[in-house]
C-alpha cells in the first residue's frame, strides 16, 4: 500500500513515519511536508535508507503541487499537516485557515480525483470546547470551538464529512486528546517546561494553572493511528485518549519532580483569552472497534520524555531559533503588553 503522509516532518508526524516504517512493513510512505517552522527534518534524520520510504516538499494548500504528488499513485492519505498552535491562531489566524481548512479541501479533491482509497483526518479533540466537569465528550457531541486553531479544525472536520456524505469518500476522522514525547517543538507544554527547567528559567503558567488535559504519549497515538488505517470504518469519527484528564500544575509539579527541580520556578502569567478550561474524550468506540489501548502510563511516559529533551538538548536549542526567542518574548516575556495590543485590535 502506497500511503502519503502530510506533515511527516512535525511532531506527530515524524514519530508515525519511525512507527510506519518499524511496524508496518506493508507500506510504502511518501513524506510530504511545507517545512514550516514546525516542520523540521532533522527528527528523520537518523533513519536508515529505505526504499519504502521518500520525501517530497510542499504545501497542502498548494493544489498543483499536491497534485503533482498525487500522481504517484496513492493508496491511502493520512493527513496530519495543520498549524497547531492556540496562541499563534489568536496573533494570526490566516494561517491557520489556510492549511487547515484550504489544505484539507485541496487534498480531499486530489485524493477524490486520483482514487485513494483511504482518507484519514487527524483532528483534535479542542473541536468540542472545554468538557464539564466530571464528562467526556463522545463523538456524537456537537462541536463548540473556542480558538481560531480550534475553529480552523472544525471546518476541516465539516470538510471531511461533507466529502463522505456528498461523494461517498473514504474518509475517517480521527480526535485526540494532548500528545506529548520525543521530537516535539519546545512551544508546547511539556517540552516548553522541561527545557526551562533544565536552564532555571521560570515555568510560565497560564491563569491558575488548574486548566485539565488528557494527555497521551506520541507512540500510542501512532500506533492509533495505524490501527485506523488498516481496521476502521470509512465515514466514522472516533475518539482516541487515555482516559485521565490531569491539570497543568499537576503536569508540571510531576516535571520539576522528576528533573529536580524547586517548584519555586512556576511562574504564573496572564491567561489566554478564551482559555478552554477542561478537554476529556469518550474513547470507548475506538478500543473496542479496533482494539486499540495505551501502552505507556502517563508517568512512564512523563520521565522517558524528560529523559529524552534532557539528552536532546541541541536538539531542543537549535529549535529556539532567533524566531523562537522572539516568539518567546511576545507571549511570555512581554505578555501584558501582546494581549492588550490583541484586545485592542
Amino acid at each position: 500500500m502506497k500511503v502519503l503522509v502530510t506533515g511527516g516532518a512535525g511532531f506527530i508526524g515524524s514519530n508515525l513515519v519511525r512507527l510506519l516504517l518499524a511496524e508496518a512493513p506493508e507500506l510504502e510512505i511518501t513524506n510530504f511536508d511545507k517545512l514550516t517552522y514546525a516542520g523540521n527534518l532533522e527528527n528523520l534524520a537518523d533513519l536508515p535508507r529505505s526504499r519504502r520510504y521518500r520525501f517530497l516538499r510542499g504545501d497542502v494548500a498548494d493544489a498543483r503541487a499536491v497534485d503533482r504528488a498525487f500522481a504517484r499513485g496513492f493508496d491511502a492519505v493520512i493527513h496530519l499537516a495543520a498549524e497547531t498552535h492556540v496562541d499563534r491562531s489568536l496573533e494570526d489566524a490566516a494561517p491557520f485557515l489556510r492549511t487547515n481548512v484550504l489544505g484539507t479541501e485541496v487534498l480531499l479533491d486530489a485524493a477524490r480525483r486520483h482514487g485513494a482509497a483511504r482518507f484519514l483526518h487527524i483532528s483534535t479533540d479542542e473541536v468540542y470546547g472545554s468538557a464539564p466537569p466530571d464528562a467526556s465528550f463522545d463523538e456524537a457531541a456537537p462541536l463548540r470551538p473556542s480558538s481560531p486553531y480550534a475553529a480552523s479544525k472544525a471546518a476541516a472536520d465539516l470538510l471531511v464529512m461533507s466529502h463522505v456524505h456528498s461523494f461517498g469518500a473514504p474518509a475517517i476522522i480521527l480526535r485526540c486528546t494532548n500528545n506529548y514525547g520525543p521530537y516535539q517543538f519546545p512551544e508546547k507544554l511539556i517540552p516548553l517546561m522541561i527545557a526551562n527547567a533544565l536552564e532555571d528559567r521560570p515555568l510560565p503558567v497560564y491563569g491558575d494553572g488548574l486548566q485539565a488535559r488528557d494527555w497521551i504519549h506520541v507512540e500510542d497515538y501512532c500506533r492509533a493511528i495505524l490501527a485506523a488505517l488498516r481496521r476502521g470504518r470509512a465515514g466514522e469519527v472516533y475518539n482516541v485518549s487515555a482516559g485521565r484528564p490531569r491539570t497543568n500544575l499537576e503536569v508540571i509539579r510531576g516535571l520539576l519532580a522528576l528533573l529536580g527541580k524547586p517548584e519555586s520556578l512556576i511562574a504564573f502569567v496572564e491567561d489566554r483569552p478564551g482559555h478552554d478550561r477542561r478537554y476529556a474524550l469518550d474513547s470507548r468506540k475506538f478500543r473496542k472497534e479496533l482494539g486499540w489501548e495505551p501502552r505507556r502510563t502517563f508517568e512512564e511516559g512523563l520521565a522517558a520524555t524528560a529523559q529524552w529533551n534532557r539528552a536532546n538538548a541541541d536538539w531542543i536549542e537549535r529549535c529556539r531559533s532567533g524566531a523562537y526567542r522572539t516568539y518567546y518574548k511576545r507571549h511570555y516575556t512581554d505578555r501584558r503588553k501582546t494581549l492588550a495590543r490583541w484586545r485592542a485590535s
